[in-house]
Parts: structure tokens; C-alpha cells; sequence
């Protein structure tokens, strides 16, 4: 467990005992805070977390990283440079039986400290994802596999970030002998700092997509993003770097690595590849996987043609952490991983695919892909795809293309999405068919009328479009 020694440790260098307080969990918001905890004062866009120190203290936390002078109330050790003197302040500190603070220059830089010298402690391998599209059904997958018969940490959610990860890694204790985790990119250098606080042995790269392209700059941009994982792994044999061959921008990436590279994907010149796929609905699908001299056939309950990508990703994952067949395998069919993709009913028997949670040209033609494999009457409901940059047109245009194809019914929500219903209508899909609203209360009501049984409506957007709020007013709560 995470003590006060460890911390100081970190923080200062210096192994200072007896200080073994012992910490539960560390947290960032004070409503999360339980007895035991260690309390991130961070500063943010929209509050403050040092505002929040007394909620976090009454809620039981024992300790809380600040950065910047607080109340006289709180009993503070001053950790910046030249200014903690342990022999005269700690056993106050430790006396007083209270809460109280240590104070540093920088509590974000402080957390990730802690993490790295927390991850440093513990002998295990860490397996880091990154991609546009698919990391978080990748890690739930993965670390399903890997715990056929190892212990294996991931993050919670979306915790992929400078924030998340190190949360994530300050949950490590004794027994642990994986930990999967899910690294996110917005500008250049990001992934490079969590590899350095993470110290993987194994990147994953599922894709190189537009998301992100706003702040990212470009494509290109987003793809030297994604490699700062691949160069931060350790040479062979130690490290293994899973790359998506059918990507060019991420087979390009075997190039940028000292670890040894496993490809996989469609193309029989994969390393790992799979043909013969075929959607069998919300049943999952079926398809025939290579590798080496070994042929296999399998049936998961992954849904969509696209998902044979993600259970290509676990299964080398697998195969590079020493697993059999079997216990891949086993992993693979679990049917536990949490899939962003959710199937509802509505109260008169029309079935909704719910994939809300965001999108991007790349995640919403997969699910497009899934909406034509499925019977009955094709509905899309298309939210704005948010953050593209220079591939904002083009990728609206993209999806409107195929949703024209696909869709018996188009409904656009947002400004951006009218690209996607010209798109569709110059692909063919009759004017009668295709719909504009403004917002998701609209499109509810503009849905209610028109469903019936039988009917299959895809929801996707940008999760700034709340497009989950059309699903909250249309399925049946039981």
C-alpha cells in the first residue's frame, strides 16, 4: 500500500521513517474522496480543487497535495525546494492526529510524480493502447484476456489522460502482475509523458484517424502522436509493439521502434490476421483467425465486422504475455467487455444501437457497417463530428455517403451534420427520407412518430451533442 514515506520519497528524494501512514486511494474530486485518501488540489478551467480541501478532509482524506498557501487551519508541510525540514515538522504533523497538507510548486506535477515513483516500485508489465477509434474496447479486451491467469490493473473509464493514468497507476498494490492502460492524445509530446510515467513493455496502435485533427494540427500530426508510444518501448526481446498492418500510417510506425513488432490485421501478410468474417448481429460474429501455422475458428460476441480488429489486438497481446491458446481464447468469448455500443429496446419494439458516447468518420462508418448487417429498417441518426480541423467537410461528407447507402431514414442533428445529409442525398438517398433537426429533444420527438417494430436506429455523435439524451427519451426503463 501507498504510504506517507513513499510519498515524501517521491517527492523529495528522501526516505523519511517513521512516517507509514498508510493511503486508501488518491483522488482529484472531494465527492470521490474515501476514508484513508490522498486529496489532488488541481487547478481547472471552470473551478479550483484547493477550494475543495475542507469537503475532502471531512469526506476522510489524510492527506492533500496543494499549491499555494492555505488556511492557517490546516496543518501544512512545505515540500518545495530547500523548505521541508522532516526533523522539524513531520512529528507535528504526525502528533496532531489530524489531516493536513503538503505543499509543492505543482500538484499536477506532483500526482504524476508520485505515479511514476509508485509504477517504479512494482514489478509488472504494462501494456499501452493508443488509437484513434477502438482503445477503450481494446483495453477492456485485453485486460479480459490477460486475466486469464495474471492479475492485471486497467483504467477506470476514460482515465487515459496526463490526469487518469497516473490515478489509475497510484491504484497498484501487491499482487498485481499487469496493468493495461488506455493512452489518449490531444498535442504532441502527450504520450511520450505518459510513457514516461507508465514505463510500458508492450503498445498496442489500433488506428490513425481525423479525431482530434482540430488540435492536433493533421493526420500527420496525430500519427507522430501515436508513435512517441511505439519509440518509448523497451528493445527486444523485452518489448513488443502491436501494430494494425492494414493502417499505413501506423504499419509505417515498425520503423520508429527498437521493440520487436507484431502486425495485425486483414492482409495475409500480417503476422496475426483474420478472413471468412461474418457479422452474426447482436449474437457477436464469427470469422477465421492465422497465425503462423495454426488456423483457428472463432465465435465472440463483439459486435460488428470492425470488432474483429479489437480481438485481433487482444489476442496478440496474449500471445506476447505467454498465454495458451486456450486461456486466449477463453478471454476472448468472456462477453464481460464493456463495448461504448449498447442495443435497447423502445416500447413499441424497435431496436436502437446506442453509440453515443462520441464519434469520428472512422467509429461512425463502423457502426454504419453494423446498422446494414442488421434486419429490418435502417434508422441513422447522426450527431456533428466534433474536432476534425481540416478534415471537418471531408469527413462529414464520408460518412454522409455511406449513411445514404445504408439508411432508409437519415436524421441529422446539428449544424455540421447537414453535410452529412447532403452527402447522402447526392449518394442517392431520396429527399422524403432525409430530415434536419437542431438539437436531440427534436430528433426524440421527430423518432417518437415515426418508429415502429421492427426498426433499427443508430445514435452517434459527438459527445458534446449530449446524442444520449435521444436514447434516454425512447427506450423502456424496466
Amino acid at each position: 500500500m501507498l504510504t506517507l514515506a513513499d510519498i515524501l520519497e517521491a517527492l523529495t528524494g528522501k526516505r523519511i521513517e517513521p512516517s507509514g501512514l498508510v493511503i486508501s486511494e488518491a483522488a482529484i474530486d472531494s465527492r470521490q474522496v474515501i476514508p484513508g485518501g490522498l486529496f489532488f488540489a488541481l487547478p481547472g478551467e471552470r473551478t479550483d480543487g484547493h477550494n475543495y480541501v475542507e469537503a475532502a478532509f471531512k469526506k476522510g482524506a489524510l492527506l492533500a497535495v496543494v499549491q499555494r498557501d492555505m488556511s492557517p487551519q490546516f496543518f501544512t508541510l512545505d515540500l518545495r525546494s530547500g523548505a521541508f525540514d522532516p526533523d522539524a515538522t513531520l512529528p507535528a504533523a504526525l502528533r496532531s492526529g489530524q489531516p493536513f497538507c503538503l505543499r509543492v510548486d505543482d500538484s499536477l506535477a506532483a500526482l504524476q510524480q508520485i505515479a511514476a515513483y509508485w509504477r517504479r516500485k512494482h514489478d509488472l508489465r504494462v501494456i499501452g493502447i493508443t488509437g484513434s477509434v477502438g482503445k477503450s474496447t481494446t483495453k477492456e479486451l485485453v485486460a479480459e484476456v490477460l486475466s486469464q491467469r495474471y492479475r492485471t490493473l486497467k483504467n477506470a473509464g476514460n482515465l487515459n489522460n496526463e490526469i487518469g493514468l497516473p490515478l489509475t497507476l497510484l491504484r497498484l498494490g501487491p499482487g498485481y502482475q499487469r496493468a493495461v492502460l488506455e493512452m489518449g492524445f490531444y498535442v504532441p509530446g502527450e504520450i511520450s509523458q505518459l510513457c514516461q510515467i507508465a514505463q510500458p513493455q508492450v503498445g498496442v496502435v489500433t488506428l490513425v484517424g481525423t479525431v482530434h485533427a482540430e488540435r492536433a494540427g493533421s493526420q500527420e500530426a496525430i500519427a507522430r502522436g501515436k508513435a512517441e508510444l511505439v519509440q518509448a518501448l523497451p528493445p527486444a526481446p523485452e518489448g513488443f509493439a502491436i501494430l494494425n498492418y492494414d493502417d499505413p500510417w501506423v504499419r509505417s510506425m515498425a520503423g520508429q521502434t527498437r521493440a520487436r513488432v507484431i502486425f495485425y490485421g486483414l492482409d495475409p501478410a500480417a503476422d496475426l490476421w483474420a478472413d471468412e468474417v461474418e457479422s452474426i448481429g447482436l449474437e457477436g460474429m464469427r470469422f477465421r483467425l492465422h497465425y503462423q501455422d495454426e488456423v483457428l475458428h472463432l465465435r465472440v460476441p463483439l459486435l460488428g465486422h470492425h470488432s474483429v480488429q479489437t480481438v485481433l489486438r487482444a489476442a496478440a497481446v496474449g500471445l506476447c504475455e505467454g498465454l495458451a491458446w486456450g486461456e486466449i481464447i477463453a478471454g476472448l468469448s468472456m462477453g464481460q467487455t464493456q463495448l461504448r455500443l449498447v442495443a435497447v429496446r423502445t416500447e413499441n419494439g424497435a431496436l436502437i444501437l446506442d453509440d453515443s458516447y462520441n464519434a469520428s468518420p472512422e467509429s461512425t462508418l463502423a457502426s454504419l457497417n453494423l446498422l446494414k448487417d442488421l434486419p429490418g429498417r435502417h434508422i441513422a441518426v447522426l450527431g456533428d463530428m466534433l474536432e476534425l480541423g481540416p478534415y471537418e467537410k471531408s469527413g462529414h461528407e464520408m460518412v454522409g455517403a455511406s449513411a445514404g447507402e445504408v439508411a432508409d431514414e437519415l436524421i441529422g442533428v446539428g449544424e455540421l451534420s447537414r453535410i452529412i445529409l447532403a452527402s447522402a442525398r447526392s449518394a442517392g438517398l431520396a429527399a422524403e427520407h432525409i430530415h434536419w433537426v437542431s438539437d436531440t429533444a427534436e430528433a426524440a420527438r421527430l423518432l417518437q412518430g415515426m418508429l415502429r417494430e421492427g426498426d433499427v436506429v443508430l445514435v452517434k455523435g459527438s459527445h458534446g451533442l449530449r446524442m444520449d439524451r435521444i436514447v434516454s427519451a425512447l427506450e423502456v426503463v424496466e
